[in-house]
């Protein structure tokens, strides 16, 4: 009968361990049940990561690629239509280091290249340490000049706040006086009929263009503010419409291609979305494969 002092593990579940190394006396033989010689045997052994018993290990059997260039010179890239920028929030014809590191675009420690992205409207006495072949050509083209500079101390100066091209677009708005508690309580009784016209504007909501493939959230916005709203706008638009809209807004849109926008969006607007599929599984962000 089964009973509390007489409760022992089963037989087999529990296993003792083997102690090696403790001389003759304990049962082991000579070798202290350590075995005969090799590195196991020794006091002290451990196997390091990798070791595959003496083997040309994996990490070095695997072959290798490239090299570390110890003369490596690495650069902070500055593209033109950041400089236009600069100049523009500024008024600065001469842009350094200095002013580069004063408006945040680098560090103290940055070795500066301009490269030839964006365009250059402004004749500008750029000065870095390193300038593209087509950075030079723009420069020079837009009536300024593209000069080398080397060893130069950055010196901390006035910050200085670069507006964003999309918030302002070259637009700045006049300063909004506050108004009185009196005068705010007659606004809100003067314009009930604004508001009410707002809210019949805003109502009418188009379709969502971000279902055409390569029409993102901000190119959405773009064709909103040009009036197309809906597929069928879109589906009418021509080709040289929609490259204006685009080429308006900047350079940073020169890389979309809306040749099939209006084609996506006439199978949209009749309600075709399994053709609308077909055709976009065949498109690479909007443009044709």
């Amino acid at each position: 009968m089964l009973k509390l002092e007489n409760l022992s593990p089963a037989k087999g579940s529990n296993k003792t361990n083997t102690r090696v190394g403790r001389g003759q006396g304990s049962g082991g033989g000579g070798t202290a049940k350590r075995g005969h010689k090799g590195a196991q045997s020794r006091s002290g052994y451990s196997k390091k990561k990798g070791f595959e018993g003496g083997q040309m290990p994996l990490q070095r059997r695997v072959p290798k690629f490239g090299f570390k260039n110890i003369n490596r010179v690495e650069f902070k890239a500055v593209n033109l239509d950041t400089l236009q920028l600069i100049a523009e929030s500024t008024g600065l014809n001469t842009i350094d280091l200095n002013t580069l590191y004063n408006a945040g675009v680098t560090a103290k420690r940055d070795l500066v290249k301009v490269l030839g992205r964006g365009e250059l409207s402004s004749a500008l006495q750029v000065r870095a340490n390193a300038f593209s072949k087509s950075a030079i050509e723009a420069i020079e083209k837009a009536g300024g000049s593209a000069t080398v500079e080397k060893n130069v101390t950055i010196e901390a100066g006035e910050k200085i706040k670069i507006s964003s091209v999309d918030k302002t677009e070259g637009k700045k708005e006049a300063p909004v006086a506050k108004k009185s508690v009196a005068a705010k309580k007659v606004d809100e009784e003067a314009t009930p009929v604004k508001k009410a016209a707002v809210k019949k504007t805003t109502s009418a909501k188009g379709d969502d263009l971000k279902k055409i493939e390569g029409v993102g959230p901000k190119i959405a916005g773009l064709l909103n503010e040009a009036g197309i709203v809906t597929f069928q706008n879109l589906a009418d638009a021509t080709l040289d419409t929609l490259n204006g809209i685009l080429a308006e807004a900047g350079s940073r849109y020169a890389s979309h291609n809306p040749t099939t926008w209006p084609e996506q969006a006439a199978l949209a607007a009749a309600g075709k979305w399994d053709e609308l599929q077909v055709l976009q599984d065949n498109l690479n962000g909007g443009r044709p494969e």
